[in-house]
């Protein structure tokens, strides 16, 4: 671009170069590093594992215990012989029924199957929430993607080098 001067009366003349602004986002966009819908599947079925665990073990969201059952409730549970821990089997259906529901190459999503118990994992999740990953469960799905992340690297350098699979 060709630079202007401007010149004043007192015969001092400035030169006036063009500005230009360059924004550039901080944001990095990794579309192309899916994982497939089997790997998807297992970091899955590892989280919902790791909080069932956490569950069966009567603990709560932040891997400390759980809040304790209503006293008749407690009672009720502990007279058939269930103990009175809040652990969420009563009947054994609603944790027997939380599993991987849905995968797509970058989610991977657990619920129920019956509307019986979505409605009392509904209530439950009221009095504390259940379904949400601890700090210990979180470390358990970041292994797991370590893992399936380390399976298929020596998959990605063959395909790179070959110029296989590539968008």
């Amino acid at each position: 671009m060709p630079a202007e001067a401007l010149c004043s009366g007192s015969g001092r003349c400035k030169t006036i170069m063009p500005s230009v602004r360059i924004y550039q986002k901080k944001q990095i966009r990794l579309d192309l590093l899916n994982f497939r819908q089997s790997q998807m599947f297992k970091i899955g079925n590892v989280g919902v594992a790791a909080v069932k665990n956490r569950l069966s073990a009567a603990l709560g969201p932040e891997d400390s215990p759980a809040k304790p059952l209503t006293k008749r409730y407690a009672i009720r549970k502990t007279r058939l012989g269930k103990g009175n821990r809040r652990n969420l089997t009563f009947t054994g259906d609603m944790l027997r029924n939380f599993m991987v529901r849905t995968v797509s190459e970058n989610r991977a999503k657990a619920s129920l199957s019956t509307r019986k118990d979505r409605i009392k994992a509904w209530v439950n999740q009221k009095i504390e929430p259940w379904a949400a990953f601890s700090p210990k469960n979180r470390e358990a799905v970041l292994e797991a993607a370590r893992r399936v992340m380390a399976e298929i690297v020596p998959r990605l350098s063959i395909e790179r080098f070959l110029g296989g699979q590539q968008r």
